[in-house]
C-alpha cells in the first residue's frame, strides 16, 4: 500500500471512530431452512455477523470490509434497505462428484449499503457472502479485509506454501492449535478447516465464483482469529525459461477490475464430520454453466510420467519410451480395460515451446487415428506458458482429434494467472477440449461453469513419491476433495510400509500404504480425470486388481459418509446407478482398526452381491498382501471392516 493509499485509510478509520456513536444500527438475521443455523449481521459503522449453530456462536466477524483506492467500503457503513432471498432448488452437475442431484437449498439476505451490497446466504451445513459493486468505470482494490474468529480454540489443519505468494500447493498439511498459529508464521492456502471433535463440529473455509480476482491466503493472529492476505498485482513480467514467468513488478493493489461486478465467494462449511464428507455447498455457490455441456466425457486416464513407461514382457518386442510403439501399448492396455483416455506427459513434443511439433519417435497422427479405433482419447501435456503464448492451439488440437490437455506450472494466484484459467478453460471449451490443471491452486468455481475442466493437482499426490505419506494423504477427503476435483494420481501397484521405505522411486515408483489402500482411493477421492499411475505391464500381472479399480467411476449418484475422524480414518458409499461402492482409508497410528458399519441404504428386500478386496492377515508389514472377498448382504447386513496401519477397503455391492 503506498503512503497516499496509507494516508486515506488512516483517515477513514479516524472519521469512522468519530462517527460510529452516531451512525444508524441495523440488525439483519438469517436462518437455516432446517433452523440450526441462524446468522446474526450488525451494521453499526462497521459491519459485522455472528453464526450460531443449535444456540451457541460457532463463529463471527468483527469487520466486513473491501479497501477501494479512492475509499473503504464498510467504513462507516449504513444500511439502505435489505432484500430478504430463499432458493429451494436442485442442481444437477455436468460431472458429479458427489451427488447427480445437488440440494440447493438456503436463506439468505442482500444488504444494501449505497454503491455496494454484501449477500448473504446461509445453508443447512454452513453459510457464506460476497461483495457486490455498483461502481462506474474500473477499480482498484487494495485489501479485503477477511477476519474470522472461531469461538473456541479449534486445531487448525493448513498448508503453508513454504514458497510464498509463488507456490503449486503441494505442501503438506500442519495441524495446530489456531492460538499456536501466529503472524510470524507461513500463510496458508485455501482451503482450511478448523476441527474441535469433542463436539464434532468443523468449520471449513474456501472460496469459490474466483474470476478476474486473486486468490485468497490465510494468516493466523495467535488467537483463535485468522485474517486474509492477496498476492499483488502484475505490473510487469517477463518468459522465463520454458514454462513460466518471473514478476519484475507489483503493484500496491491486489486487483483491477470492473465496478459494477460480483466478487468471490468467502464460504464456511460448518457442521459435523459426516456433513462434512456430504457436503455439495461449493456446487451451489457456483456459476452454473451457459452453454451445451453434454460432450464433456470425465473419465479415468492411464498416465506414463510416474511410472516412466516401463512396460515388458513377452508381447513387448520393442523399446519402451517416449514414441509411437510404447504409446500404441498404452492405447491396446486401455482399450483392454474400458478406460477412455491416455495422457502424453513431458517429451512428446520438439519442445516445451512448440505445441505443434513433436520429436521425431511420436507419429501423433498415427497415434490419433489408432486412439479413434480402440475408442481411447489423446490427453497432451503443456506447461501453462506454452498455452499462454499459443491460445489458438486449442483449435487446431480440435482439428487433429486430440481429446484433451494437461496443463502444468500455473504456480501462481495473482489476477493475471486467475484470468488465464478462464481464458484457457472458455477457450477450450468453444473447441471440445477437456483440461487437468496441474500445478495449480484448488477448485473455485470455474469447474462448475466450464465443466470441462475435470480436475486440479494442487495436492500432495502420488508423485511426491515417499514424500506422499498416508498420515498426510487421510486429510484430503476432510479438506481437499471438500473444495472440488483432485488430481492424486492414484495406483502404484507396488506397495511399502512406511517403515520399509519405497527405494529408488525414479528407478522402481513405489508407494506408501497396503493394496488395498491403493485400490480403495479410486472411491475414496473425487476427480473427472482419475489415474492410473503405473504400467501397463504392472496392471495386467495384477489382473484382478486392476479389473476392480478400472470399474470404479469417476462420478456419482450419492454419496453417503459411514465412519469417519479427520485424521485418522474415513469409510464411505457411494452409488453409481443400482450399484453401491464402498472404500476406506487409514492412517498409521494404531496397528490395526475394526469398524462395524450398517448397510441400511442398500434397498430393501433385496439380495446383492459383495465383492470386496481386504487389508492380508500380514498387511502391517507386507503391504502388497490383500484378499479378495465375496459375500451376499442386504440393507440389514451390518458390515465388519478391518485396516491395518495405512490400510484400506474397498468393495462394489451389485
Amino acid at each position: 500500500m503506498n503512503i497516499r493509499m496509507r494516508f486515506f485509510a488512516v483517515a477513514v478509520l479516524f472519521v469512522l471512530a468519530a462517527v460510529m456513536h452516531v451512525s444508524e444500527a441495523k440488525t439483519v438475521k438469517v436462518s437455516s431452512p432446517n433452523g440450526e443455523l441462524a446468522l446474526s449481521i450488525e451494521t453499526d459503522g462497521l459491519i459485522s455477523y455472528q453464526l450460531q449453530r443449535k444456540g451457541e456462536v460457532v463463529l463471527e466477524q468483527k469487520r466486513i470490509a473491501m479497501t477501494l483506492s479512492d475509499r473503504i467500503l464498510g467504513a462507516n457503513a449504513k444500511v439502505k434497505n435489505v432484500k430478504q432471498t430463499k432458493e429451494r432448488s436442485v442442481i444437477r452437475p455436468v460431472v458429479p462428484m458427489k451427488q447427480s442431484e445437488v440440494l440447493n437449498y438456503y436463506n439468505g439476505a442482500v444488504v444494501n449499503y449505497g454503491v455496494f451490497s454484501l449477500e448473504f446466504r446461509v445453508f443447512d451445513n454452513g453459510m457464506a457472502y460476497r461483495f457486490v459493486t455498483n461502481l462506474p468505470d474500473e477499480i482498484e482494490v487494495v485489501a479485503e479485509s477477511f477476519n474470522l474468529s472461531v469461538v473456541k480454540p479449534m486445531i487448525a489443519h493448513l498448508q503453508h506454501p513454504w514458497w510464498g505468494f509463488q507456490n503449486s500447493c503441494e505442501d503438506a498439511y500442519e495441524h495446530k492449535n489456531i492460538t499456536q498459529w501466529n503472524e510470524n508464521e507461513a500463510m496458508s492456502n485455501l482451503p482450511v478447516l478448523f476441527s474441535d471433535e469433542e463436539y464434532d463440529l468443523q468449520i471449513f473455509v474456501s472460496e469459490t465464483d474466483l474470476i478476474d480476482y486473486p486468490g485468497m491466503f490465510l494468516r493466523g493472529k495467535g488467537t483463535t482469529s485468522v485474517m486474509s492476505l492477496f498476492t499483488p498485482y502484475v505490473l510487469e513480467q517477463q518468459d522465463e525459461g520454458d514454462r513460466g514467468m518471473k514478476v519484475l513488478k507489483r503493484g500496491d493493489f491486489i486487483a483491477r477490475t470492473k465496478g459494477t461486478r460480483t466478487f468471490p465467494w468467502r464460504y464456511m462449511v460448518v457442521t459435523d464430520t459426516k456433513g462434512l464428507l456430504e457436503s455439495t455447498m461449493g456446487v451451489c455457490l457456483a456459476q452454473q454453466p451457459v452453454d451445451d455441456m453434454s460432450w464433456v466425457r470425465p473419465g479415468q486416464v492411464s498416465w506414463d510420467w510416474w511410472n516412466h513407461k516401463m512396460i515388458w514382457g513377452d508381447d513387448v518386442d520393442f523399446s519402451g519410451g517416449v514414441n509411437t510403439a510404447t504409446y500404441k501399448y498404452y492405447i491396446d492396455f486401455a482399450s483392454k480395460y474400458g478406460i477412455p483416455y491416455i495422457i502424453l506427459d513431458e517429451g512428446w513434443a520438439k519442445t516445451t515451446k512448440h505445441v505443434y511439433e513433436t520429436i521425431p519417435e511420436i507419429d501423433l497422427p498415427e497415434l490419433i487415428s489408432y486412439g479413434k479405433d480402440k475408442g481411447v482419447g489423446l490427453i497432451l501435456w503443456l506447461p501453462w506458458l506454452a498455452v499462454e503464448n499459443n491460445m489458438d492451439l486449442f483449435a487446431k488440437y480440435e482439428e487433429w482429434g486430440i481429446a484433451g490437455c494437461k496443463i502444468d506450472f500455473m504456480d501462481r494466484q495473482d489476477q493475471y494467472m486467475v484470468n488465464f484459467y478462464e481464458r484457457t478453460i472458455k477457450e477450450a471449451a468453444k473447441h471440445h477440449i477437456l483440461v487437468d490443471f496441474h500445478g495449480a491452486y484448488k477448485p473455485s468455481g470455474l469447474e462448475q461453469k466450464y465443466p470441462n475442466l475435470l480436475a486440479y493437482e494442487g495436492v500432495r499426490g502420488l508423485e511426491q513419491n515417499g514424500n506422499c505419506h498416508p498420515d498426510n494423504t487421510i486429510y484430503l477427503p476432510f479438506i481437499r476433495n471438500i473444495a472440488g476435483a483432485m488430481d492424486f494420481t492414484p495406483g502404484s501397484m507396488i506397495s511399502k510400509q512406511t517403515d520399509k521405505g519405497v527405494g529408488d522411486t525414479w528407478q522402481e515408483p513405489a508407494s506408501y500404504g497396503t493394496r488395498a489402500y491403493q485400490m480403495a482411493l479410486y472411491t475414496v477421492f473425487e476427480t473427472g480425470t482419475q489415474m492410473l499411475a503405473d504400467s501397463p505391464t504392472r496392471y495386467m500381472r495384477e489382473h484382478e486388481c486392476t479389473e476392480f479399480i478400472t470399474k470404479v467411476p469417476v462420478t456419482w449418484d450419492e454419496t453417503r459418509a459411514l465412519s469417519a475422524k479427520v485424521g485418522e480414518y474415513v469409510i464411505i458409499a457411494k452409488r453409481k446407478g443400482d450399484k453401491w461402492y464402498v472404500a476406506g482409508i487409514t492412517n498409521s497410528q494404531v496397528r490395526e482398526r475394526e469398524f462395524e458399519v450398517a448397510l441400511d441404504f442398500l434397498p430393501t428386500g433385496k439380495q446383492m452381491k459383495m465383492t470386496s478386496f481386504v487389508d492380508g492377515y500380514n498387511a502391517q508389514t507386507i503391504a502388497e498382501d490383500y484378499r479378495k472377498e465375496e459375500k451376499t448382504v442386504d440393507a440389514n447386513t451390518v458390515l465388519k471392516i478391518r485396516m491395518v496401519r495405512n490400510g484400506g477397503f474397498t468393495a462394489v455391492i451389485e
